[in-house]
């Protein structure tokens, strides 16, 4: 008997969830909980977007909730300084999984016009301390770019788009 145990081989039923994981992608798409976070001026945008004009709720994501904890999704607006840096990263630490950032304005994107101007304090781009899914330009961005970026982060989510564009007419 030179074996020191015994090994027996099971094999476990191989389970298909990829429908389940279609429907669980499609609820987690339809159902986007951003976390209330603004840095600077593109915050008004933000909450442009939330307005009746606009109306956030179409797309499910009208609870803007005040706990990373509760929240999937983090909308980074306007000017990371070194000294907010940290705070972005616990923040984004503290949510669960799975969780998505949109990084929304030209000052979350590259650092905006306070970068170009040499200024020490500023992080050029908030991808340079968290994953960001998808970019929102403008200085400032308009509500509207944020509901496409909406779009865009359910197209990531599903591989489908909500909204089929129309077909451009030569």
């Amino acid at each position: 008997m030179g074996k020191r145990g015994v090994y027996l081989e099971t094999k476990a039923p191989i389970i298909h969830l990829a429908i389940a994981d279609k429907f669980l992608n499609l609820a987690r798409a339809n159902s986007i909980w951003p976390m209330t976070f603004g840095l600077a001026c593109c915050a008004i945008e933000m909450m442009a977007g939330a307005m009746a004009r606009f109306d956030i709720a179409r797309f499910g994501a009208e609870v803007f909730r005040p706990s990373p904890r509760q929240a999937d999704l983090m909308i980074v607006n306007g000017t990371v300084t070194k000294k907010m840096a940290p705070t972005v990263v616990t923040l984004y630490e503290q949510m669960p999984s799975p969780k998505w950032v949109i990084a929304m304005g030209n000052c979350a994107i590259s650092g905006g016009p306070f970068a170009f101007e040499g200024q020490y304090n500023i992080i050029e781009g908030v991808d340079k301390l968290i994953p960001v899914d998808v970019y929102i330009p403008g200085c400032p961005p308009r509500p509207e770019g944020l509901l496409e970026g909406l779009m865009k982060l359910e197209e990531k989510i599903t591989g489908t788009r909500r909204f089929p564009t129309p077909e451009k007419k030569w």
